[in-house]
């Protein structure tokens, strides 16, 4: 750059993580990378590893292969003051922001109204305005242990009025480019189809971030559909997404992303989405979540009280008539 300092042009006016590579890797150097049984219950897994104050992601979302069971056992649990990464859901922050667990929100994209509208409205939520794309990128930042990363969009928007981008000049083409901060969540929350009693993880079908947010998370709660033996694991290692040694915990739960689908496992319930995706356009999230969370005190008595064998073999049948093989080559 000839001498020249870094010119910034413009920037955001939103909040955001602080940004610390170096203290977050001296975190995550500390974690105990024997291989040790992290079985625990969801209950367990949330009690020790989600406290309040916390930024917590998740992957997908609430009704794709998104950690329902652990977001509903995060209100259950009544954490307060989380900052949620809403990455490619509103249904889930509308929930936590009723619930009143959550108070922030990096929000990459929702729906006007609903909770979420009034709380902002009655300054008991403060948003920051990204896109999935961006937050996808900030994640990746975070698991690549450097401050920012340039993208090829946000400029020229309100979104980057309102989020933490910069807008700086290029040192090597002198053009505009905008900056976002790294990202590095105290939690990561995660479904996926199948993991060892170590952490071990494979998810099958569409996959968003899910490596990204566990390699740039502080602490990471799995919970899967099936819990298999790790020489699984060693006579297939391609299909591992994610490493033992970022998990923190690991949640055997099945039906952990009802009312949602799990690819190849079991379809989503149109009737209780209907209901849910009904309850933040109507901003009846309330009485949802004395439904459907309050009334039961675990996913266990959810399945067996309000979903039903039933309608779980009618789930099972309906997901793809491939099956999870059609996803393993």
């Amino acid at each position: 750059m000839d001498g020249k300092a870094l010119r910034i042009l413009a920037e955001g006016e939103g909040s955001y993580l602080k940004v610390d590579p170096d203290a977050f890797r001296s975190c995550t150097a500390q974690k105990d990378r024997r291989m040790r049984s992290k079985l625990m219950t969801a209950a367990e897994a949330i009690q020790r590893y989600v406290a309040d104050g916390d930024y917590v992601i998740w992957e997908i979302n609430y009704l794709q292969r998104g950690p329902a069971a652990l977001l509903r056992e995060i209100i259950r649990q009544q954490k307060r003051r989380l900052w949620a990464g809403g990455k490619f859901t509103w249904v889930a922050v509308a929930m936590l922001v009723e619930a009143g667990c959550c108070d922030r929100a990096d929000m990459g994209f929702f729906v006007g109204g609903g909770p979420v509208t009034r709380a902002v409205l009655e300054k008991r939520l403060t948003i920051y305005e990204y896109s999935n794309l961006v937050m996808t990128a900030r994640l990746r930042a975070g698991a690549m242990g450097v401050t920012f990363l340039p993208i090829r969009s946000l400029g020229g928007t309100d979104g980057f009025k309102y989020s933490g981008a910069k807008l700086i000049e290029d040192p090597y083409t002198g053009e505009p480019t905008v900056i976002v901060p790294a990202l590095n969540p105290d939690v990561a929350l995660i479904h996926v189809h199948q993991a060892d009693e170590y952490g071990n993880a494979r998810a099958f079908g569409t996959n968003i971030s899910d490596v990204e947010a566990a390699l740039a998370s502080r602490k990471v709660i799995i919970s899967a559909e099936e819990i298999i033996n790790t020489e699984e694991f060693r006579h297939k290692p391609g299909l591992t997404r994610i490493p033992y040694y970022v998990v923190d915990a690991v949640v055997h739960q099945p039906f952990g992303a009802y009312p949602g689908e799990m690819p190849g496992s079991y379809a989503s319930d149109p009737a209780h989405v209907i209901e849910v995706f009904g309850a933040v356009a109507r901003d009846r999230v309330k009485a949802y979540l004395d439904k459907w969370v309050y009334s039961v005190a675990n996913e266990e008595q959810l399945l067996s009280q309000l979903v039903g064998m039933a309608k779980m073999a009618e789930l099972r049948r309906r997901a793809s008539g491939v099956g999870l093989e059609a996803y393993r080559s």
